[in-house]
């Protein structure tokens, strides 16, 4: 067999959905495995995976993956990753730690860009400097200033799942899959667990590294449009140093249940909470192995069928039950060894967990006795194809993804092609249903209902668990300092000192220099264009992007919320939603979630706010975002016509559905975004389209759900009459705005049927609303159950007097990754610190996630400005950050993610002319620049608004020296 670079092929299959050849190559001395994906997409990924399976909960898995990327052999700084953030193109730099693997994926468009990243991440897997004071750092230590004072625990990891913790909806998933894998790897959290991060050793982190980073346990992944053969080439000069090892790192499979088990466990609620509606209780299945492509693929479509839409008939049952507030459990978990899945619902009374686990199980047994709807089959599986299809990841690399599903096969050495390749499975799955196979009632029989390993997870609510958790680490830590002798005692003050100063010290300009990076001649000087036609249809805006799109059109639906009184602004999330889920004049709202499904690839409503350049007044709008094969275009056009010619809103038992489910889901998200929950609150203060933002989006949304839940049941009449003038005003074809993305070949035949819709629609004269902004609370603190905090504080600089040049952009991301990188998160313990610009308002944020202190991170906050004062940025540092803003700006956009970005630029008054002014800007960004906005800054700290989400109990304790109005959240 011929060697190719040290490499032997295994595998050599075109994937002509993907537009991708596909090899699988062995490295013949080492035994890494090497998957190339060979395409035209320029935004290229890599990654190297390894198997990591934990025995226990000390998150040594997760530790490991923070720590090997603080600096190597080749790369001896402290913090490599960050300089690649300072100084990259970068479309995608992180890493991930799942229960059995490890992940280290880079992407970018740039190819000597992409080759950097490569090489500084390979050898931070193979030959890291994982010091005792790095796992100190990342993982736990700790920490005593002096003998006089507590001891206490600090640590990235250790504060990072203290808050992880703390989200009810992230112990619910670890407590279901632990309660599945009781015998497994899985059974333990790779992530850690607060409790148990403190029993891990250096030993056991070393000896993990040693054991499980090695070639021979090694998956690589490569994706994109560079050169295949250097892929090789590269990879091995990496491995030729290496010999071959025997890695032991399989996933055993998990025994199956005689007998279906039930789980109970707590969860935190603030102190003092008193409704007992807050529980939440799933029913568990443990499925097959994944690797049989056919099967695994009408899992998902199962899934889909059952709990993937309002309409669908297991989510449809349980919300329609009146038991909770909203669906519960992730669905299908498709990315271990064994498929599992898990639903049920949460804001129950666990007094109520018998009903629903019988709801859950006889509503599949009449799913199975009954069959499924034919139209409920065709509409998941046109979607499930629509989505494969197109291949839409969002934000994230097509490769990324893509690396992800071919993994769940790779890891357990099954074939990675596989799952790429869907057209052979789902062809299998379409033949298999047209012969009049019970398909999916079969799988619902066997997989499902004959099935005992299964298990029923409780979550109560428990008001004393947070200070019973507290009280348990308060008393090992006393246990333990009263073991320690004096010598010991002072040991610990040391190692604090010693860490603190090593956290402290910068890295030599000559280690420095050792990171790769790029320069400003190989940025390019042009800013990139989408293409843009502004027309107009007898009165409606009308925006088109010749894109290519694949056969696809995009077309976004705009409704001006500028037309509606500020007070019924609140509504228009729910509005969105009912004009797609509670049905029309000739359908209800499972038959028209059936047709949207059939017939085009989704409608999903969301709202845009922006401030508009130049003006006081910002841009408020209501988005119908749909998407279809561009011949299918009719299809679209026909169901949004009838939604919003024919919407029934009279159902008040499914909007009370809807209600509750938005309340739930902004609840949860209050503990897991707790940082973006802060800025939205302090941005409210600054301009119109904020405030707007924060009525629709934020902690002023949840409130009013709260009163508009009980409004529902009291005054059904008053609220429709409110979603009627919402209607009546809205739909107004002299009012909207289209925005459509299809590539020209298509755009003729689309543009012609556009006509014909709008003319069916009402035309009225229409008039811009004034909104009067009110403001909240200058200083304020959200209570949240939360052992860590979100801490926020911002100000416009714009009414500081700033005027805007794009130097900001290239200072605000260095402080992001130094002053606040250095001080919140490696100093201060929190996970994540940022500091944030936003060119169109001029706000400036400071922000911490999960973050174990409060006035000290304040404190950081009001630093900044002396720290740009005092700054000697080096020619090369500053270079690294222009470098990094360029990337921001260039940022790899989808089809019809660069439609609407263009949309978005259009609304907010930003020309391509004004785009290249400030790029121009960025590319002169001097030292001298730097020191001038530390005077904005001085002056923001002076003036500026905080928000802070936090544990009462924290919350008070700051209000000694500050003075924030608290608000009981959650």
């Amino acid at each position: 067999m011929a060697i190719t670079h040290g490499f032997e092929l295994l595998q050599d299959q075109p994937i002509p959905e993907l537009h991708t050849r596909a090899r699988r190559f062995r490295h013949v001395k080492t035994g890494a495995e090497l998957l190339s994906l060979e395409n035209q997409d320029e935004n290229k990924v890599f990654s190297i995976t390894f198997r990591t399976p934990p025995t226990d909960s000390t998150g040594l898995p997760h530790i490991l993956e923070h720590s090997v990327l603080c600096g190597s052999e080749k790369y001896p700084l402290k913090e490599p990753f960050v300089e690649l953030l300072k100084g990259s193109l970068q479309t995608f730099l992180n890493a991930f730690t799942y229960p059995d693997k490890t992940c280290y994926p880079v992407a970018s468009q740039n190819l000597q860009d992409f080759y950097n990243l490569i090489d500084v991440y390979v050898d931070a897997v193979f030959h890291p400097r994982i010091t005792p004071q790095i796992l100190q750092q990342e993982g736990w230590h700790y920490e005593l200033d002096s003998p006089d004072e507590p001891m206490i625990y600090k640590g990235v990891v250790f504060n990072e799942m203290k808050g992880s913790y703390a989200s009810p909806e992230r112990a619910l998933s670890t407590y279901a899959q632990s309660s599945l894998f009781p015998d497994t790897t899985y059974g333990v959290d790779s992530g850690g667990d607060p409790q148990v991060i403190p029993d891990l050793t250096y030993e056991q982190f070393k000896s993990f590294h040693e054991r499980y980073y090695h070639p021979s346990n090694a998956r690589i992944f490569f994706y994109g449009d560079d050169n295949p053969a250097e892929r090789l080439r590269l990879m091995d000069e990496y491995l030729s140093a290496w010999e071959r090892q025997e890695v032991d790192s399989s996933i055993p499979l998990q025994p199956p249940f005689d007998e279906p088990r039930r789980v109970v466990r707590a969860y935190q609620v603030s102190e003092g909470e008193q409704d007992g509606n807050k529980g939440m209780v799933t029913v568990n299945w443990l499925l097959s192995e994944v690797t049989n492509t056919e099967q695994t693929l009408a899992f998902h479509i199962l899934e889909y069928i059952l709990i993937g839409k309002p309409a669908s008939p297991l989510r449809k049952a349980l919300i329609e039950s009146g038991l909770g507030e909203d669906l519960a459990g992730q669905g299908l978990e498709g990315e271990l060894r064994q498929l599992f899945f898990s639903t049920g619902l949460k804001g129950v009374d666990v007094a109520d967990a018998d009903r629903i686990e019988s709801l859950v199980v006889e509503t599949l047994e009449r799913l199975a006795s009954e069959g499924i709807d034919a139209e409920t089959i065709e509409a998941a599986i046109n979607s499930t194809e629509f989505a494969l299809r197109e291949n839409n990841t969002g934000p994230y690399p097509r490769g990324l993804l893509l690396m992800l599903r071919a993994l769940t096969y790779w890891l357990h050495d099954a074939d990675p092609i596989a799952p790429l390749a869907f057209e052979a499975p789902l062809n299998a799955l379409k033949t298999r249903l047209a012969s009049g196979e019970p398909l999916f009632e079969n799988l619902i029989r066997d997989c499902f209902l004959s099935n005992r390993h299964r298990t029923t997870l409780i979550l109560q609510p428990d008001p004393e668990l947070a200070r019973q958790v507290e009280a348990k680490e308060r008393a090992r830590l006393d246990e333990a300092r009263a073991g320690m002798s004096d010598e010991e005692i002072q040991r610990v003050i040391e190692e604090t000192r010693a860490l603190r100063l090593a956290q402290e010290t910068p890295d030599a300009p000559e280690v420095l220099a050792t990171i790769p990076s790029l320069q400003r001649e190989d940025l390019d000087p042009q800013a990139k264009q989408i293409p843009l036609e502004v027309l107009d249809h007898n009165g409606t805006q009308l925006l088109y992007h010749d894109i290519f799109t694949n056969g696809i059109a995009y077309l976004d639906l705009g409704l001006n919320l500028h037309t509606l009184p500020q007070e019924l602004l609140p509504y228009v999330p729910l509005y969105g939603r009912a004009l797609l889920e509670l049905g029309t004049a000739t359908e209800d709202f499972v038959r028209l979630s059936q047709r949207i499904d059939r017939k085009t690839g989704g409608i999903q409503p969301t709202t845009l706010t922006t401030v508009t350049r130049g003006s006081d007044e910002g841009q408020a709008w209501l988005f119908l975002r749909g998407k279809v094969m561009a011949p299918q275009v009719d299809d679209l056009l026909d169901i949004l016509r009838d939604v919003l010619l024919t919407v029934q809103l009279d159902s008040q038992e499914r909007f009370r559905q809807m209600v509750l489910e938005e309340k739930a889901g902004l609840e949860a998200g209050l503990v897991y975004n707790g940082h973006r929950v802060a800025n939205r609150r302090m941005k409210a203060h600054f301009n119109e389209a904020d405030w707007a933002a924060e009525q629709m989006t934020g902690v002023s949304q949840l409130l009013f759900l709260r009163q508009l839940a009980q409004e529902v049941e009291g005054d059904w009449s008053g609220v429709l009459a409110k979603l009627q003038q919402i209607h009546e005003t809205l739909v107004n074809r002299q009012a909207m705005l289209l925005n459509v993305t299809v590539d020209g070949n298509s755009w003729k035949d689309v543009h012609f049927r556009l006509g014909s819709f709008l003319e069916a629609l009402p035309a009225a004269e229409s008039e811009r609303v004034s909104w009067s902004v009110r403001h909240e609370a200058k200083y304020e603190g959200l209570t949240i159950p939360s052992p860590v905090n979100y801490v926020g504080k911002a100000a416009n600089l714009y009414d500081l007097g700033y005027q805007l040049h794009g130097s900001a952009l290239v200072i605000s991301r260095y402080l992001r990754s130094t002053y606040m990188w250095n001080q919140v998160r490696v100093q201060g313990g929190a996970y994540g610190g940022f500091s944030l610009f936003d060119p169109r308002s001029g706000a400036f944020s400071y922000l911490s996630y999960r973050d174990p202190n409060l006035q000290g991170t304040l404190r950081v906050y009001d630093g900044t400005s002396h720290f740009l004062r005092d700054l000697d940025l080096s020619d090369e540092e500053l270079t690294k950050s222009i470098v990094g803003a360029i990337g921001d700006m260039d940022t790899y956009l989808l089809p019809d993610a660069k439609g609407y970005t263009s949309m978005e630029r259009y609304l907010a008054g930003e020309t391509d002319e004004y785009r290249q002014r400030l790029r121009d800007e960025v590319l002169s960004t001097s030292a001298a620049n730097f020191r001038e906005f530390a005077d904005t800054l001085e002056q923001a700290n002076r003036q500026g608004v905080v928000a802070v989400l936090a544990a009462l109990h924290a919350l008070e304790a700051a209000n000694d020296t500050l003075d924030l109005e608290i608000t009981r959240v959650l």
